[in-house]
């Protein structure tokens, strides 16, 4: 019978592949209900001759695909529309952070049947039901569609599920297709690295965020014991040795993160997690110092900006303010956890003077906090707009004359590709002259401090790239730091999870 389902995860780095953890979350959604299998272009020489030779079997009707910003839309859309062309009986379903921000573009495409919005625990398997049994499909929570009228029909939200009652991932399945040690990399925590997701969504309304639209405001996540479990099951015949919690907001419970310390104490496993910091800010010493004993080794902020009226501009929906950046990394200092701060540089402003004079501002604050704290990690963004529909962020880069691309296919163009990336933001209120500036900058920043993360750089080369740019980070003079580039192309080889995805 022709209902099997393939998952199809696109490729999204090009080394160090983490565990694909999207499509089992789907896989555990349909397990025992439907047959599937799992195509992972990661790990694939040519994904689209696989996905070929399942559907060649007639025996597949379904091709679901996570899709990201960035990489993968270079393979989720030709090979959407190439299946649908060659196979024009399969429903083609998208799910993941693009086909809900981007939906009215997705679903006006021709070989794009539904996008889930948001998470796909039930709405998967009742679409899969719904098609199957010929019934209705509108009442179905977190469906995007076009009908035959050509309208788009978003359906209502579902409240987030209770975490704990769902079916496990089905590790041991994957393992059949692809071997999880593979999966589990070398990395600066260790030497087999789990990706792991603990939650769903997030309780802020950031205005530039991507989950925002989706999670509106609201999170929920798995119980402490039931992470550990995993972990332990992970680790006890996988091997596994670290954590990378790739949860939007890992951090949001002080309660949980403690109780999850307290079992991981005597683990030997070292961890990482993405976090805020007016939240863990009010963490007690007493967490912070047991979560660095159970493994805790570094946690990434969105610090975002030195400028309290970005901030607030921002909607961080919290209380972090440009003090509060710098006393934070004075405080993970003194806990010996190694903060992690990305800043989004380029934001809108009513003159170009403007722009420039907030970009200036806030590269002098990142150097204040490496002097404050000189072991704090710093990722540099372009603005690339995600806003929230109805903010004043949208407001003012739609008047600024900014627009995303009006049909599916514009996204994979190489200008687009790069702005997902937050490389080349397409943005009219940013100059060439503001780019390089930013650009310029972090080259000289990650020469002066190069990243702990990397774990193939030695004593002599990080040596070497401080003194080369010493008098350049001093004076502040980053123009054309081509001798610093040549030296970071050979030597600087780290992944980025910004370019690569997870």
């Amino acid at each position: 019978m022709s209902n099997k389902v393939i998952l199809f995860n696109p490729r999204s780095a090009n080394s160090k592949y983490r565990i694909p953890n999207s499509i089992l979350q789907v896989g555990a959604s349909i397990q025992g209900k439907f047959e599937y299998v799992l195509v992972d272009g990661n790990l694939e020489k040519d994904p689209y001759q696989k996905i070929k030779s399942y559907l060649d079997t007639g025996e597949f009707k379904y091709l679901g695909m996570t899709v990201m910003p960035g990489p993968q839309l270079s393979q989720a859309i030709p090979f959407a529309k190439k299946a649908k062309e060659e196979y024009p009986n399969i429903v083609n379903i998208w799910g993941g952070y693009f086909p809900a921000n981007q939906y009215k573009v997705v679903v006006s495409a021709p070989y794009i049947d539904f996008a889930i919005n948001g998470p796909g625990d039930n709405t998967f398997p009742a679409l899969l039901m719904a098609l199957e049994n010929d019934l209705p499909y509108e009442f179905i929570p977190n469906l995007i569609y076009q009908n035959q009228d050509g309208d788009i029909i978003k359906t209502q939200k579902e409240s987030l599920l209770d975490q704990d009652r769902l079916a496990p991932l089905p590790y041991d399945y994957l393992n059949t297709f692809y071997p999880i040690e593979g999966y589990l990399g070398k990395t600066y925590l260790g030497q087999k690295t789990l990706a792991y997701h603990s939650s769903v969504g997030c309780p802020f309304k950031c205005s530039f965020c991507a989950v925002v639209p989706i999670y509106n405001a609201r999170w929920r996540g798995k119980s402490a014991e039931n992470i550990y479990k995993d972990v332990m099951k992970m680790k006890k015949e996988y091997g596994a040795d670290a954590i990378e919690f790739h949860d939007n907001n890992f951090f949001v419970s002080e309660k949980r993160v403690a109780a999850f310390s307290k079992m991981m104490l005597n683990e030997n496993m070292i961890w990482w997690g993405e976090g805020r910091i007016d939240t863990i800010d009010k963490y007690s010493d007493e967490t912070l110092h047991l979560m660095r004993k159970a493994g805790c080794k570094m946690i990434f902020y969105g610090a975002e900006s030195g400028n309290d009226d970005i901030l607030k501009q921002m909607d961080k929906g919290g209380k972090q303010t440009a003090e509060q950046i710098k006393s934070f990394a004075a405080r993970m200092k003194k806990v010996d956890i190694i903060p992690e701060y990305s800043f989004v540089l380029g934001l809108p402003a009513e003159t170009p003077q403007k722009v420039m004079a907030q970009i200036d501002s806030d590269i002098q604050f990142i150097k204040e906090i490496k002097k404050i704290n000189p072991n704090t990690e710093i990722i540099i963004y372009m603005y690339s707009p995600v806003p929230t529909e109805g903010s004043e962020l949208f407001e003012r880069i739609t008047e600024a004359g900014f627009q995303f691309p009006e049909k599916l296919e514009d996204w994979i163009t190489p200008q687009w590709q790069n702005f997902d990336l937050r490389k080349n933001p397409l943005t009219p209120w940013l100059t060439p002259a503001m780019v390089d500036k930013i650009k310029n900058f972090e080259t000289v920043l990650n020469a002066y401090y190069p990243t702990v993360s990397d774990t193939k750089l030695s004593k002599f080369q990080r040596k070497v790239m401080r003194s080369v740019s010493a008098a350049r980070y001093k004076t502040g003079l980053y123009k054309y730091p081509y001798e610093l580039k040549v030296l970071q192309r050979f030597w600087l080889k780290y992944r980025q999870p910004e370019i690569e995805g997870f």
